[in-house]
């Protein structure tokens, strides 16, 4: 069984029905009680992910011992359905996962967020047959990498589809078994997210960037590869085939929750590093910036803000956390308030990171750990999911300018 070879790789990762939190697919949400344990793992490999960082981004990936701590220390395994032996974490359980590994490292949050994510959905939506032949393809230990917002194109064909197209920004594909990549259908125009061994994609290794470097979000390329069809799903499902009642959030909301912790994690780190700075220049003649009342109003404002950011974005999950647990879907005006906190703490990481860049001085354009978060910081906060084209459809919707609209992916859509 697929759970077996699961738990077989990752002792630390089954689930025992006697002492878990159950809630059962259809009915509630389930919060882990493994959670703690996983934050504690983390915790104890922050040093290691601080002292690789530099290593990480002289070698464009994460390096081996990252890799294999992060194997380790189960954060493969919160997104994945609990059918399958995963953790199956709560919305704002991820939230700290991710807030956490981003606060160590932030290329490494990214990495780790998009493969868990990637992976536990392609199980979840894929079924338990499916997976299991992904699982075996993968030698015991899948994990997916991928992109979809600029859609290829499947040709359907018997028994499946031949997928071909271009796609970038595939962060965490080095270290991926699997593809799972999006493409329009010819004929129905639906949109179908496709899993398959990344062997059979031309892989493009030109990731040469600012910010986020160590992610090796490279391009890839397909030509008429057959895709099974019990491989794909259709990229709009809120109805998974294992698992409970998060998977009903969907792709798009998925993906919020994982870029909301990034976010917050980064914006903590630079305020660590800020604090670094002043501790190193505080009452000496060169650090007469950091002992004005000037900085210490600008720094209380990031405070004060990243805090406000993360307890509004907790507010928005936990609202959809009961709704979920009372066995519903989130409303559109949940997800709009959803998509509109996750914009608004990602402009407030990049408000923190303009304060700190300032105060730092000179500290901050040296190589070094700041140096590297203050790029990283803008390579993340340039996604698509805190575009402008979202806080224009949060803005429409919440000001009634679209009352009957709903959101499709990233777009909130008049009803035709």
């Amino acid at each position: 069984m697929v759970r077996d070879r699961i738990a077989a790789r990752a002792p630390h990762h089954e689930v025992n029905p006697m002492t878990d939190q159950l809630d059962r697919r259809g009915t509630g949400l389930h919060v882990s009680d493994r959670f703690e344990e996983v934050m504690a793992r983390i915790g104890e490999i922050d040093p290691l992910l601080r002292a690789e960082a530099d290593a990480n981004e002289a070698g464009r990936r994460l390096t081996p011992r990252v890799e294999e701590a992060l194997h380790a220390s189960g954060v493969y395994s919160i997104s994945m359905p609990r059918d399958l032996g995963g953790l199956e974490f709560s919305p704002r359980q991820v939230i700290e996962v991710v807030e956490a590994l981003s606060r160590a490292d932030a290329s490494t949050g990214w990495v780790a967020m998009t493969l868990q994510m990637a992976i536990g959905t392609t199980a979840a939506y894929l079924g338990r047959e499916p997976f299991a032949e992904i699982v075996a393809e993968a030698g015991g230990r899948a994990l997916a990498a991928g992109q979809g917002t600029r859609p290829g194109r499947a040709v359907p064909v018997e028994g499946g589809f031949l997928l071909s197209g271009s796609w970038q920004f595939a962060s965490g594909l080095l270290h991926a078994t699997h593809l799972h990549t999006a493409a329009l259908v010819e004929g129905s125009g639906e949109v179908r997210v496709f899993t398959l061994p990344k062997q059979k994609a031309t892989i493009v290794d030109d990731w040469d960037v600012m910010g986020l470097r160590a992610t090796g979000s490279v391009d890839y390329h397909c030509d008429e590869v057959f895709v099974p069809t019990e491989h794909t799903y259709l990229a709009t499902t809120t109805e998974p085939l294992l698992g409970g009642a998060v998977f009903r959030l969907g792709l798009a909301n998925f993906a919020g929750i994982q870029h909301v912790g990034w976010a917050l994690g980064v914006g903590r780190r630079l305020l660590e590093e800020m604090q670094r700075v002043a501790a190193s220049k505080t009452g000496t003649p060169g650090g007469a910036g950091v002992d004005s009342a000037e900085f210490h109003a600008d720094y209380a404002h990031a405070e004060a803000t990243l805090r406000a950011a993360r307890a509004w974005n907790m507010e928005v999950w936990a609202d959809i956390e009961s709704t979920l647990s009372a066995g519903g879907s989130p409303s559109t005006e949940q997800e709009t308030l959803a998509r509109l906190a996750l914009s608004h703490v990602t402009s407030v990481a990049r408000e923190v990171g303009q304060i700190v860049y300032r105060w730092a001085g000179t500290s901050a354009l040296r190589g070094g750990d700041l140096n590297r978060v203050f790029r990283d910081l803008h390579g993340g906060t340039q996604h698509v999911t805190s575009g402008p084209g979202v806080r224009h459809g949060c803005g429409r919707k919440l000001a009634g300018l679209a009352p009957d609209a709903s959101w499709v992916f990233l777009a909130l859509v008049d009803p035709a």
